[in-house]
C-alpha cells in the first residue's frame, strides 16, 4: 500500500503576514482539500479533532490536506478579523497550493467558524468561475450562536456545488434550528447526528465515514 509523504508545516504569505499551514500529502495526490478550524478566540486551531478527522478522510482518498491556522493562532500572524480577513487568507493558501501542485480538483471543508469562512471562500471562487468540487460544512456557524454572543450572516452555498452539511442534534453552541433556517431556502439537505453535541464527542468516526463516502476520486 502506498504510504503518505510525512506531513510538513508551511508558512504561506497572507495579507496580515504568514499563515501557518499543516500539509499532509498522499503518495499519489489527485486533489487539494482546504480544511478550516473553529473560532480562534475560543480555542480553535488546526489541531482540532474534527478538522483532523476531515483531513484524514480527504487524505485517505488521495487529496492533499491543508490545515491552516487562522490569524493569531500558532505561528499565524495578524489579529482575528471576524471572517473577512480570514477569507482572503484562505484564498492566499489556495493560490500557494496551486503554484506548488497545479490545478488539481479542489474541495473545501470546515468546522464551526471554519465552515462559515469556507462558505465565503466557496462563493468567492464561484464568482471567479472556479467553484470547488465539494463543500463540507460540519457544525456550521449560522445565526445567533453561544447565547447570542456572536451573530453570523452566513451566505448561501454556491449553486451547483455539492454540499454536505452535518450537524449535531444536541448542539448547544449553534442550535440545529439555525442551520435548518439557513438551509431551508436553498433546499439543501442537512444530515443530523442524533444526540451529538457541537464537538461531536464519540461521533468522529461517523463524520469520517460520511465525508469519505462523498469524496470523488476521479
Amino acid at each position: 500500500m502506498n504510504r503518505p509523504i510525512p506531513g510538513e508545516t508551511a508558512l504561506v504569505r497572507g495579507a496580515a503576514g504568514q499563515i501557518e499551514t499543516l500539509v499532509e500529502t498522499p503518495a499519489a495526490p489527485h486533489g487539494i482539500a482546504l480544511l478550516c478550524h473553529p473560532h480562534p478566540l475560543y480555542g480553535g486551531a488546526n489541531t482540532n479533532k474534527v478538522v483532523h478527522t476531515l483531513a484524514r478522510a480527504f487524505r485517505e482518498r488521495g487529496y492533499i490536506a491543508l490545515r491552516p491556522n487562522f490569524r493569531g493562532v500558532g505561528s499565524s500572524e495578524g489579529a482575528h478579523d471576524h471572517g473577512e480577513g480570514e477569507t482572503g487568507d484562505m484564498l492566499a493558501v489556495l493560490d500557494w497550493a496551486r503554484s506548488r501542485w497545479g490545478a488539481l480538483p479542489l474541495a473545501l471543508g470546515g468546522f464551526s467558524f471554519g465552515a462559515y469562512v469556507q462558505v465565503r471562500v466557496a462563493n468567492r471562487l464561484a464568482d471567479k468561475g472556479e467553484p470547488p468540487r465539494r463543500l463540507v460544512l460540519v457544525g456550521m456557524a449560522a445565526g445567533a450562536v453561544a447565547d447570542s454572543v456572536r451573530q453570523y450572516e452566513t451566505p448561501a452555498a454556491p449553486r451547483n456545488v455539492p454540499t454536505l452539511v452535518i450537524h449535531g442534534e444536541a448542539d448547544d453552541t449553534v442550535p440545529l434550528a439555525n442551520v435548518l433556517d439557513w438551509a431551508r431556502p436553498q433546499d439543501l439537505p442537512v444530515i443530523v447526528l442524533p444526540g451529538a453535541d457541537h464537538f461531536f464527542h464519540g461521533r468522529l468516526h461517523t463524520i469520517r465515514d460520511l465525508v469519505a463516502s462523498g469524496i470523488r476520486t476521479d
